[in-house]
């Protein structure tokens, strides 16, 4: 099964780093992303994609980015189910970011921010492996 979603958009309000009773880091975000197609005489349409955020992900997010800011983001997409205050049963669909990115252009403060990327947690690094050269002569075809 495939359940992989990529966005690019802007942050549309400044994250706020929590975390749960176990301490570990969460982070809801929102992502404008703009529609590919324009209505004639309309204004371009946007969707706005709510995403969550965990532990290194989260605190990365956190320190680096604010409302406006443009992120990209590769996760999966999740669903919950829950009741709200008043009884009704609802369902919350949301994209849980894996990896997120710097794009577009640098902020005019010069801050490096968009020199930055994500690292992967340790528990999802590749183990340290060399790797060496292949030469076209070396291919089997």
């Amino acid at each position: 099964m495939i359940n992989n979603s990529t966005l690019m958009g802007r942050l549309t309000f400044e994250p706020e780093l929590r975390s749960t009773p176990n301490g570990v880091s969460v982070l809801r975000f929102q992502v404008a992303c703009d529609r590919n197609y324009q209505s004639p005489g309309k204004e371009r349409e946007a969707d706005y994609i709510d995403c969550i955020a965990w532990r290194h992900t989260a605190e990365f997010i956190s320190r680096y980015f604010h409302k406006g800011s443009m992120i990209a983001v590769e996760g999966c997409i999740r669903t919950r189910n829950y009741t709200d205050k008043n009884g009704n049963k609802r369902k919350r669909m949301e994209i849980e970011a894996q990896n997120v990115s710097f794009c577009g252009s640098k902020p005019a403060n010069g801050a490096p921010e968009a020199a930055a990327t994500q690292q992967p947690s340790p528990s999802y690094a590749a183990p340290d492996e060399e790797y060496e050269e292949i030469l076209d002569d070396d291919l089997p075809f």
